[in-house]
């Protein structure tokens, strides 16, 4: 005859067993689903990362590719002191404005003393960082770090 203690272990033991695997097919099909979920994720970004990517290498390009007059519109008139207020408006150094105009800042630096003036294509360049705005710029001078 069975003993009625080993029989209550048994039926508990059964019990438990059978709760717990419910409770684990639940759990396991939760598992999946993010599995799934995750590696979805992970090629969404991957696919963002090189779109990402490619826009910034072509808008790299475009900027240092960038069409620049050979000489400034017909009636352009250079103001040093204009030049200057441009640049601190947009809050850049005369290096960071260098940059954008293809110059380096002691260049710049000449141009608002008044010891010298930009000539055909800076002046142009010059002429079209007036038309841009402190965003703008910051966006310009990133790209331009990221593509060297």
């Amino acid at each position: 005859m069975p003993d009625l203690q080993s029989v209550l272990r048994e039926e508990i033991k059964r019990l438990a067993r059978r709760e717990i695997r419910s409770e684990l097919q639940a759990t396991r099909k939760a598992v999946a689903q993010f599995r799934r979920d995750i590696a979805q994720l992970k090629r969404t970004q991957a696919d963002l990362e090189r779109r990402l990517q490619y826009l910034e290498s072509r808008e790299t390009g475009r900027l240092k590719a960038e069409p620049r007059a050979k000489a400034a519109p017909k009636g352009t008139r250079f103001s040093a002191a204009a030049l200057k207020k441009r640049r601190e408006r947009l809050g850049l150094s005369r290096e960071d404005f260098g940059k954008l105009a293809g110059v380096s800042g002691t260049t710049v630096y000449n141009w608002e003393s008044g010891r010298s003036k930009p000539t055909g294509k800076h002046l142009a360049a010059v002429v079209a960082l007036r038309e841009i705005g402190k965003r703008e710029a910051e966006r310009r001078l990133e790209l331009l770090a990221t593509g060297s």
